[in-house]
This record gives structure tokens, C-alpha cells and sequence, in this order.
């Protein structure tokens, strides 16, 4: 846990209250820190974690997110990581040639060979 200490300062002569600014989030109003959004990101999309499960693995150490809450947490981390997307469009794009790869993937359901 990170713990963010932002006293208050009073000043007697004018009656003037000061505090610290809380830390920058990456989203407005957000409470995920980017190390959240990180780990959800690449738990999600890396190790294929749905969120459901995410949400019952973060429950049993005793943190209650909804799948909701990180639903939301994912879409603001893609309009986070948009302007990076663009950047990588337009590079790939700009090139005379395009090269893909055509070839037949195998996906396993059930104990079947899917072409897809």
C-alpha cells in the first residue's frame, strides 16, 4: 500500500488553509494508479484472464472490485493508450509494403481442431 501524507498548513495571520495536491491519476477522478491499470491490462489481454475472474482473485484478498469497476478501468485505459495506437497506425501505414501472415490458425475447443 502507498500511503500519499498531504498536510494541512493554517496561516494565523490570514486565515489562509493550504494543502499538498493529491497525486496525478491517469484518468480524471480515477482511483487506479497506472501500475493498477498496467496489471489489469496484461492480466486481461496477455495471460487471458477474464475480469470476472480478476475480480474474485482481487475478493479473496480481501479487495472488492466489481467486474463493472474494471470494465471501466480497461476502456479508460484505451483512451489512454490511443494517442500510442494512432502513433503505431500511422508508422505502419506509412511504409510502401505491407506484409501479413496468411496461414491457417488451429484453435483447440472441446477436444476439436478449429480452423480459424
Amino acid at each position: 500500500m502507498i500511503r500519499h501524507v498531504r498536510p494541512k498548513y493554517a496561516c494565523k495571520a490570514c486565515d489562509a488553509i493550504t494543502q499538498a495536491p493529491a497525486p496525478a491519476m491517469p484518468t480524471p477522478r480515477g482511483r487506479a494508479t497506472p501500475a493498477m491499470l498496467a496489471h489489469l491490462l496484461v492480466s486481461k489481454y496477455a495471460d487471458h484472464l477474464p475480469l470476472y475472474r480478476q475480480s474474485e482473485i482481487y475478493a479473496r484478498d480481501g479487495v472488492e472490485l466489481d467486474r463493472s469497476t474494471l470494465s471501466d478501468w480497461v476502456g479508460q485505459a484505451v483512451w489512454l493508450l490511443a494517442p500510442i495506437v494512432d502513433g503505431i497506425r500511422r508508422h505502419v501505414f506509412a511504409a510502401e509494403k505491407l506484409h501479413g501472415d496468411d496461414s491457417v490458425l488451429q484453435k483447440h475447443i472441446e477436444g476439436r481442431v478449429c480452423m480459424i
